[in-house]
Parts: structure tokens; sequence; C-alpha cells
């Protein structure tokens, strides 16, 4: 008996390390398991904190960038409200009668290049005649009944007004009907 005694005790023993080994296992499973999940919770922050950052880096670029237009949107009109001026001479010499062809010939191109230049920088001309008055755009400086002409038309342009974009940089100087 006491070899079976020995031998229920080897198995008894073995099946004692057999459960320490299971439940080590388990734990390690366990805390391994924990660890897992800790580190994907980590790796979402990180990964969610990353798409933020991407997402506000965007967003900055496309700041700058309006803003870099916006910039030289005010400074090209700055520039061309002090050439307008040159251009209202320039169309009044175009208008006016000669007899030297050539001169005449001289001031229209060289109003040509100075029209060429504004709409090269996104100037343009805001069109009046035969439209409906609008004061975000035109200036009147008559009112005139006419019956030929239906409310709110500008019959006619004192002066010539500008905008880039939709900003204006100048307003139309008209006169509007009834």
């Amino acid at each position: 008996m006491s070899d079976e005694n020995n031998v229920n005790k080897k198995e008894l023993n073995n099946k004692n390390e057999a459960e320490e080994n299971i439940s080590e296992a388990e734990v390690i499973e366990n805390v391994s398991n924990n660890e897992n999940d800790k580190l994907k919770e980590e790796l979402n922050e990180m990964a969610d904190r990353y798409k933020r950052l991407l997402a506000e880096f965007e967003n900055y670029k496309k700041r700058t960038q309006k803003d870099k237009e916006g910039i030289k949107d005010l400074l090209v009109s700055d520039i061309m409200t002090s050439i307008l001026p040159v251009i209202d001479n320039l169309e009044k010499a175009a208008k006016t009668q000669t007899e030297d062809k050539a001169y005449q010939d001289g001031v229209k191109m060289v109003l040509k290049q100075l029209k060429d230049v504004l709409l090269y920088n996104g100037v343009k001309e805001i069109e009046t005649v035969g439209k409906n008055f609008d004061p975000e755009l035109h200036e009147a400086v008559s009112h005139v009944t006419d019956d030929k002409h239906g409310e709110n038309i500008i019959i006619e342009e004192f002066r010539k007004g500008y905008k880039i974009g939709t900003r204006v940089i100048r307003h139309s100087m008209v006169i509007v009907a009834n």
C-alpha cells in the first residue's frame, strides 16, 4: 500500500501542479487581456487625437489660404482704386473728337491696356444702364420720371463703378428713372 500511497501522492501532486499551472495560465491570460484592452484603448485614443489634429491642421491651411486671398483682394482694390481716376480721364480723352487720329488711337490703346490690367487682377465694371438700381452697387445722383422706363431702372451713368468678386471698390454714379 505504501506504493499505492506514493502513487496517489504523486498523482495528487501532479494534479495540484496542473491546477496551479492552469490557474497561472488563466491569470497570465487575464492580465494579457487586460493589458491588450488597455493598449487597444490607448491606440484608439491616439488615433482619435491624430485624426482631430489632422482635421485642425487642414482647417488651419484653408483659413490661412482664405486670409491670403482676402489680403490680396484688399491690396489689389486699394491699388486699383487709385488708378480708376486715370481710367476715367482716359475714357473722356478717348471720347473727345480730335483731328489727330494717331493721338486718339494711342489714347484708346492705353485705355485698353489699363482695362486689361484691371481684368487681369479680377476687377470688373459694374453694369448699369438698363439694369435695376441696386444700392449695394450703385449710387443715385438723380431721380427722373420717365414713362419709357420701368420702376427703379438706371437710364444714365455718370461714373463707372468697379468690383472685385462681390466686393465693390467704387460704386457707379447713376440716374434712376421713376
